[in-house]
């Protein structure tokens, strides 16, 4: 259902109007309800991966929800000055969306699904559809099942290291474009200098 390649360039897309930031993202959610654990689950996962090039916060041992997101919040902020945040959340949707994971280049709004008013998070988003909205949101919930939510915590998680592994190497590929600008230069300048001491 969800094609991880195009998603990763969608978040790319948006990545590459913010280079000069660090990358920091915020799983919300918890563990005590099945749907809403799979942020948790996507931190979870990523805290085990080495990242070269993002932040997370937010896994099952050390969730951030509605009761901690303004003190986690501003601990980030703190720490990871004028950082580009990436939130991450479940959400309720259309049954035929179930199980779709989009990324969306608006900040994360979460609890909307169930009615709670908690600040928006970040300025960029992934959420994924666990289940369906419109009639007892929470209760829903709490009755998603566990393996669609495991399976879409992998794919997003797999959407990040992939990311990962692109900025990775295209760091490299603009390392060694400016390594050989400035061989190039160097060996001009030193040609240069040569024909000076030789005409004088």
């Amino acid at each position: 259902m969800n094609n991880i390649k195009k998603l990763q360039n969608d978040l790319l897309k948006i990545l590459n109007y913010h280079r000069n930031r660090e990358y920091v993202i915020v799983c919300i959610g918890t563990d005590r309800s099945t749907g809403d654990s799979l942020a948790p689950l996507v931190g979870w996962n990523l805290s085990k991966m080495k990242l070269e090039n993002f932040y997370v916060y937010g896994t099952i041992d050390d969730p951030i929800h509605a009761e901690n997101l303004n003190e986690k919040i501003n601990y980030i902020n703190s720490k990871h000055k004028n950082a580009y945040i990436i939130g991450i959340d479940a959400c309720l949707g259309r049954s035929t969306s179930i199980g779709r994971i989009r990324v969306n280049d608006t900040p994360l709004s979460p609890g909307a699904g169930i009615g709670k008013n908690l600040p928006q998070v970040g300025e960029c988003s992934i959420t994924g559809v666990v289940n369906v909205s419109g009639f007892m949101e929470f209760f829903v919930l709490q009755n998603t099942r566990l393996s669609l939510v495991m399976k879409m915590a992998n794919d997003i998680s797999d959407l990040i290291v992939a990311t990962d592994t692109h900025l990775g190497d295209r760091q490299v590929e603009e390392y060694k474009l400016i390594s050989k600008k400035r061989n190039k230069f160097i060996k001009l300048i030193g040609d240069d200098f040569k024909k000076w001491v030789y005409s004088n």
